[in-house]
């Protein structure tokens, strides 16, 4: 299967790259204000001096879940990068704390850009997450997009949790390899949780992407482009799956709406140090 096209601009931005203002609040959850060249360049360089950074890329979705949650907001609060990777989530940023971002930073969209200078550096890359055949059709549609690519591992999600035994195994998987990165498809929560219990033992940054591995698989078609810019991604994924989407878009949507705007009038802004400390890890793969 062909990679498909989408909303990947991965030749050189119209705009300069804005100076990277940090994490901003939004609803508790800490996000990451910057563009996709200041997310490839932080990545890329712990990939080059093999430090560990737990990233992620959240949408409305994954905002609400961390709001919603003390023990996974503290998960969220945790990692090195957060991206604003929904329309929504951007806007709210720039409404809420001015940060001028000009595009959102998209999970499938990022992870090209990442393989597309891991290419040219000459870094490895490791996939694990989704099903044997999504994950080997990804690896070779990357191969052929990116000719220099390489791919030093593509291992399919267990769908459960992991003992620690076989946490232990795929963690020593990963390291024998010797990658430079880890990209993660688990869908969220879960790529997150496995993001937060694996960063700190994993030299490499460890990226979660999400439907990006359907996506670039070709197993799952992508919204089209003017759905994404307008925001409503969300309704092209309801359309596909509406029996399991429908009470999460309907919920966690109006939810979302209804806390910024609580936030954003000063009736109530939630404090991102509020969290609490997961006591047990759940080693979801």
């Amino acid at each position: 299967m062909s990679v498909p096209r989408g909303d990947y601009r991965l030749g050189t931005d119209s705009h300069a790259p804005m100076e990277q203002l940090g994490k901003r609040n939004l609803l508790g959850v800490l996000i990451d204000a910057l563009d996709y060249e200041g997310a490839v360049a932080k990545i890329l360089q712990a990939a080059t001096l093999r430090q560990p950074l737990g990233v992620t890329a959240l949408a409305v979705h994954g905002v609400m879940t961390g709001a919603r949650d003390r023990v996974h907001r503290h998960r969220l609060n945790s990692l090195d990068l957060v991206t604003p990777d929904g329309q929504p989530v951007r806007w709210a940023l720039n409404i809420a704390h001015h940060t001028g971002l000009k595009d959102r930073v998209y999970g499938p969209t990022l992870m090209l850009r990442i393989c597309k200078e891991a290419a040219s550096r000459g870094l490895a890359v490791y996939l694990y997450g989704s099903r044997r055949e999504v994950v080997d059709t990804l690896a070779n549609s990357l191969k052929q997009q990116f000719l220099n690519l390489r791919i030093v591992g593509a291992e399919p999600s267990t769908f459960g949790t992991l003992t620690p035994d076989e946490k232990t195994a795929l963690i020593g998987r990963i390291r024998q390899s010797e990658a430079h990165i880890l990209f993660v498809g688990l869908g969220c929560p879960r790529q997150e949780v496995f993001v937060y219990e694996t960063r700190g033992a994993l030299s490499l940054p460890v990226v979660a992407v999400g439907a990006a591995f359907d996506y670039h698989s070709g197993f799952r078609a992508e919204p089209p482009l003017w759905m994404q810019r307008a925001g409503l991604q969300w309704i092209h994924r309801l359309a596909q799956e509406p029996g399991r989407l429908w009470k999460r878009y309907l919920f966690h949507n109006l939810a979302f709406l209804a806390r910024f705007f609580l936030q954003v009038a000063g009736l109530k802004c939630p404090d991102p140090t509020d969290t609490d400390r997961p006591l047990h890890p759940l080693s979801l793969g």
